[in-house]
């Protein structure tokens, strides 16, 4: 009964909604997606992929820079663990606390100016 109401209130020469009107519905969602891949999430994904590979080709003697800001050079490392000489200081960090390789003439230098 309500088909029938439906067929007699639409147009005379207007066509039943098709699969095609649904797929043009749906073509701006598909849009912005790929758009939010391109420039969100794939980058990010790249960035932890290359943070990954750099914590696992850390070695003794390397500078490295924390999350803090802390400059420091490895003393030891573990699967876990990092121990870091900052100055006179030894610190033990998680391995994920480190965020990136520092400059060795960079850190020379601040191990000499925190000499003086």
């Amino acid at each position: 009964m309500f088909a029938t109401i439906a067929n007699a209130m639409a147009p005379s020469g207007a066509a039943p909604a098709g699969g095609t009107d649904m797929l043009v519905q749906f073509v701006p969602l598909i849009l912005m997606f790929g758009i939010f891949w391109f420039l969100l999430i794939r980058p990010q994904q790249k960035r932890a992929k290359e943070h990954k590979r750099m914590l696992e080709a850390l070695k003794r003697g390397d500078y490295v820079v924390t999350g803090s800001g802390l400059l420091g050079r490895i003393l030891e490392i573990d699967a876990e663990s990092v121990l870091l000489e900052c100055g006179e200081a030894k610190l033990r960090l998680t391995r994920s606390a480190v965020a990136g390789l520092a400059e060795k003439t960079s850190a020379a230098a601040e191990s000499k100016a925190e000499s003086k």
